[in-house]
């Protein structure tokens, strides 16, 4: 039985973005699914835009992701030789010719073919030529498409697709710099490789006849096609810049959790029945392309941040303490004069949608603010002043717990005929700052009793 080989094959031209990182992940989980290889190639022959910064974002992200593979990454432009090695095979053997037409030329063909109403397309002027090469006019190597029949392949998501011959023309397969287009480069690349599945955007649908043509002219065994859908914005555009975040990075940097991402990016375009949550182990189990979609998926990000919530407060407090930790030393905020964070997240973690908000909830209880004037008149009235002082009274000799300081909030309303509200939403305003906080018992429980008691004398003044 053949051994299943997939890879991903990106151009090093930008960030790893959603679709991108969907792709691999697809191919990834494929590869892991049936036991077999993940190969990562670099395609990196656009020579303007192509940069190492690229490539190592494109590696940064599949390693966030944890997207593994198990050979490469391959660069296209270190096997030039090989790619020119295979076209001068194919000259030989009649399979694909030089071509010296000009630019100006096939300018000027594409223009008269328009003026008839003609689809532009080249013309195969030196298909079978005898006419002597001209002087200093440096060649490409042309594919000699078949000129009858049809190539006909059954993707394994879009179904059966045919394209006849005729709609196709000698297109390049080597530049007259020695690059490959990517039509050739591609199938060298999967052939040496041997990878049994192509499995990639439907962007690509349309090269696949072309591709195909010309793995029959090396009399080459067919690769499986898988076409996933294109991503759409909320909008119901193609999904872009405009939409969000540029690289898939940039989620890591918004405080969006691994296992949440890969979760996320696995339910646009396929799913297993109506499961939304799962791990990456159950995404392997899984995973198939009989259940990816035909139709476009759409990113919703509201649909993502519902999704890292439900990570966020599944996961170990230990890792989220470590993260809000991370995320507060960066901002300036000292840690000293607080909690450890992985005591402090349980708190929070039950309504941060990230990291982000997870670590900016937290923060309280390390750098609370100075409340508003107009909040603290709105809740310090002269009607709880007293209360507020018996509070900090106690809490000078109280024992430091949750239970304690919980209790003592309630006698205290007891005792001066208040509601619970009327007493903890001053208090709350004095020692963290905001009307909004968790649990106030346990807030005032996790914070030093020195700053407490501070805020406390300084307000009741």
């Amino acid at each position: 039985m053949t051994t299943v080989r997939t890879r991903f094959a990106p151009s090093p031209t930008g960030y790893l973005h959603i679709g991108g990182a969907r792709t691999a992940l697809f191919a990834w989980a494929y590869a892991r699914k049936h036991g077999g290889s993940f190969v990562l190639r670099i395609e990196d022959t656009d020579l303007e835009r192509s940069s190492q910064t690229s490539v190592q974002a494109i590696l940064d992200g599949l390693a966030w992701l944890g997207i593994d593979w198990d050979e490469g990454p391959e660069f296209q432009m270190q096997r030039l030789a090989r790619y020119q090695e295979i076209a001068e095979g194919m000259i030989r053997d009649g399979l694909a010719y030089y071509c010296y037409a000009t630019k100006q030329e096939l300018d000027e063909m594409r223009e008269q073919q328009r003026a008839r109403g003609e689809k532009p397309r080249y013309d195969g002027r030196w298909r079978d030529t005898t006419r002597t090469p001209p002087a200093g006019v440096p060649p490409v190597v042309r594919l000699k498409n078949p000129l009858e029949g049809e190539v006909v392949f059954n993707d394994l998501v879009k179904g059966p697709i045919s394209v006849a011959n005729a709609e196709m023309d000698d297109f390049v397969l080597l530049r007259a710099d020695g690059v490959p287009t990517y039509n050739f480069g591609v199938v060298v690349d999967d052939l040496d490789m041997s990878i049994t599945h192509v499995i990639r955007g439907d962007d690509h649908v349309n090269n696949t006849p072309r591709q195909i043509n010309v793995y029959r002219a090396l009399s080459a065994n067919l690769p499986h096609f898988a076409h996933v859908p294109m991503i759409l914005g909320p909008d119901g555009e193609r999904l872009s810049k405009r939409h969000g975040a540029v690289s898939v990075m940039q989620y890591h940097e918004d405080g969006y959790l691994r296992e949440a991402m890969v979760n996320y990016l696995a339910r646009l375009g396929w799913s297993h029945g109506d499961e939304e949550v799962f791990s990456t182990t159950q995404l392997i189990d899984w995973f198939d392309l009989g259940h990816v979609s035909r139709s476009p998926a759409q990113f919703n990000p509201e649909k993502l941040g519902w999704l890292n919530h439900e990570y966020i407060k599944r996961a170990d407090d230990v890792r989220l303490g470590a993260a809000v930790e991370a995320r507060l030393l960066s901002a300036g905020v000292p840690l000293d004069d607080g909690p450890l964070p992985r005591d402090a997240v349980p708190l929070f973690k039950d309504r941060a949608r990230t990291l982000v908000e997870l670590a900016d909830g937290a923060r309280l209880l390390y750098a609370p603010v100075e409340p508003d004037a107009t909040l603290l008149a709105q809740h310090l009235t002269e009607a709880v002043r007293g209360p507020l002082q018996d509070v900090a009274r106690a809490l000078e000799q109280l024992t430091w717990s949750r239970e304690e300081v919980g209790a003592l909030i309630k006698r205290t309303a007891a005792t001066h005929s208040l509601k619970l509200p009327q007493l903890m939403m001053p208090l709350r305003v004095i020692i963290a700052g905001t009307a909004q906080t968790p649990s106030l018992d346990a807030v005032i429980a996790l914070s030093p009793r020195a700053r407490v008691l501070a805020r406390l004398a300084r307000y009741l003044a």
